[in-house]
């Protein structure tokens, strides 16, 4: 099966944006005339993989390679480096120029930065004395369809750097996506943001409209309204382990630009080191079924499936058939492959799930979420560093912890911090003081606000039926997002309406109206009618574009398919992120590397 998604069924025309980065890229080769080693970033090798196959680039002339500080080995004379801004990736190149010219190889070397140029990495190049030999330019790539509904800013660190770095140019790069994204579909009339990254791509969005105008009289919106969430306003959620089936793929397998890399054994090849690549999206019939599902029911759902075609194939081997039942027959077979895919991936999962550690550390996360025993939830915690769990679980817990409390008293916010330190090493103050900084983990100053916020927005429902949900909280059995609450609510009757809620969460927030001058389109809110009625009348629901910064789970997006689906609902619902996380992935920046 394709690692490229089919997006034939997405709300807008993502084909289209992916052909354009495309051709953006095969120009660039093309220009380069002849045989070319093309050297990428291996950070952009997964996001490449998604826009373009690898058989197109050999096509045009292009031998592959991943940039490492180690020596280039390849006959090609013209070497093409596809590169983020990344100071260290400067310092590889250098080495690589210097290694050829020391062997007297004459090369021609070509930098394209993705997806702008950076005036640092160019002091670099200056300073290493290659600057001159390379011809520079930029692959624009600020996005990548990773699905029919999922677009991906593919900015990993970006939620570290505007938290602890003071670092946000990547604001400027999803205010950029965002904008290009009108180019194609209009200036998107409403839009409604909450938290301080939010607050400022909304600023920079309308400059962009102001310095390079989007043409409103030829551009009628496709997007309805445009919803930017911060990371920060709810990070209980990614905290929290998924119980969908593709969260549950991350949490233990790791998804990454819509595949997972796994042991051949779990796929039932016994070959010893082997690891097999199996791709992830909506192009995968059974995957795009049961991805969103509650995992219990999954393993129902694959059971009843391996039944039916079993059953299947006692019938046609017992008794005459005719031709069109023999082909309705066939036509299952051909979807065995797939079948016995995610049969494998739920038997790894489910011995994962079983353990008694998992299931004991689900049962701590909702009672930390319902904020129920403190005294239980600190001991558990504190077992868990002298015991020397990974760190990264510890954090994860750590940081639920403090955030539904508002901070930790000052006795065990430095009890806890000192044990850490303890158990897993000095060069963790630098990770601690990430956590602070970012206000993840850090002392009570103020009366917790979690309470409030929980009864308000029923983040938390009894008697959750994850077999037949009828409200988001199937995603992890009880516990409803608050991220997707928020945007529930927001798509329903706008910001004004849980007003006071909001001010309880970190950062200010906002809604507004843009394009004024659009010709013939409804400016009014989307609870208002005339949008829906022209949207009616194209025979298309509403369209809302809703944009994470820092990062956004995959029981997230389930959550928003699930809200999108429902009948009363009147919208479909597009997401954006910086990049698609887990509780691991979220926190893996922040965290110190040990040199």
């Amino acid at each position: 099966m394709a690692q490229i998604p089919n997006l034939d069924n997405a709300p807008i025309n993502l084909n289209a944006l992916r052909e354009q980065s495309q051709k953006e890229l095969i120009t660039i080769l093309k220009n380069i005339r002849g045989k070319k080693c093309l050297v990428i970033d291996p950070k952009l090798s997964g996001s490449i993989s998604l826009i373009v196959q690898t058989a197109l680039l050999k096509e045009h002339g292009v031998e592959l390679r991943h940039l490492s500080p180690e020596p280039l080995q390849t006959e090609c004379a013209k070497i093409v480096y596809l590169v983020c801004n990344q100071l260290e990736l400067m310092k590889h190149i250098s080495l690589h120029i210097h290694d050829n010219t020391s062997k007297g190889l004459q090369r021609d070397y070509f930098l394209y930065f993705v997806p702008r140029h950076s005036v640092a990495c160019e002091q670099i190049l200056k300073e290493e004395k290659v600057h001159d030999v390379l011809t520079i330019g930029e692959y624009p790539l600020y996005m990548v369809p990773l699905d029919e509904d999922v677009i991906s800013f593919e900015l990993d660190v970006a939620y570290k750097e505007c938290l602890v770095d003071a670092d946000t140019s990547s604001l400027w790069h999803i205010a950029k996506a965002i904008h290009k994204l009108e180019f194609s579909f209009g200036v998107i009339p409403n839009l409604r943001a909450k938290g301080k990254a939010s607050l400022r791509v909304a600023e920079i969005l309308d400059r962009m409209q102001i310095e390079d105008p989007v043409n409103v009289a030829d551009v009628v919106p496709e997007i309805s309204t445009v919803i930017l969430l911060d990371r920060e306003v709810d990070m209980v959620t990614p905290m929290c382990s998924q119980l969908t089936y593709e969260g549950l793929v991350d949490e233990f397998l790791h998804v990454n630009n819509g595949a997972v890399e796994v042991d051949a054994s779990i796929m039932g090849v016994q070959q010893e080191g082997k690891k097999v690549k199996v791709p992830l999206n909506s192009s995968d019939k059974l995957f795009k079924e049961t991805r969103d599902l509650n995992f219990e029911v999954v393993v129902q759902v694959l059971r009843q499936k391996a039944t039916s075609m079993k059953q299947d194939y006692t019938d046609i081997t017992t008794t005459s058939q005719t031709v069109s039942e023999l082909k309705d027959f066939v036509k299952k077979l051909n979807s065995l492959p797939e079948m016995t895919r995610h049969i494998n991936l739920a038997q790894h999962l489910s011995t994962l799930t079983s353990k008694p550690s998992f299931l004991g550390r689900l049962d701590m996360e909702h009672t930390v979420v319902e904020s129920e025993s403190y005294d239980i939830c600190f001991e558990y915690i504190e077992e868990m560093i002298h015991k020397q769990e990974p760190l990264v679980s510890v954090l994860r817990l750590l940081i639920l912890f403090s955030v539904t409390n508002s901070g930790l008293p000052k006795r065990h916010f430095d009890y806890l911090r000192r044990e850490i330190l303890h158990s897993y090493g000095f060069e963790h103050m630098a990770t601690l003081n990430n956590l602070e900084k970012a206000g993840f983990f850090r002392k009570q100053e103020l009366r917790s606000n979690w309470l409030t916020v929980k009864r308000a927005m029923r983040l938390v429902v009894e008697d959750t039926d994850t077999a037949n949900p009828n409200d988001i909280s199937y995603v992890f059995s009880g516990y409803a997002p608050l991220s997707v609450r928020l945007i529930q609510q927001c798509i329903r009757s706008g910001w004004r309406s849980i007003e006071e809620i909001l001010k309880l969460l970190p950062g200010p927030h906002f809604e507004t109206k843009r394009g004024a001058l659009l010709r013939g389109s409804s400016l009014e809110s989307l609870s208002g009618g005339s949008a829906n009625a022209d949207k009616a009348t194209a025979g298309r629901r509403s369209l809302v574009l809703v944009v994470f910064i820092g990062g956004v789970t995959f029981a997230e997006i389930s959550a928003l398919r699930f809200l999108s689906s429902q009948e009363l609902m009147g919208y479909d619902i597009l997401i954006a992120t910086t990049k698609v996380v887990n509780g691991q992935t979220l926190l893996d920046p922040f965290v110190a590397k040990l040199s």
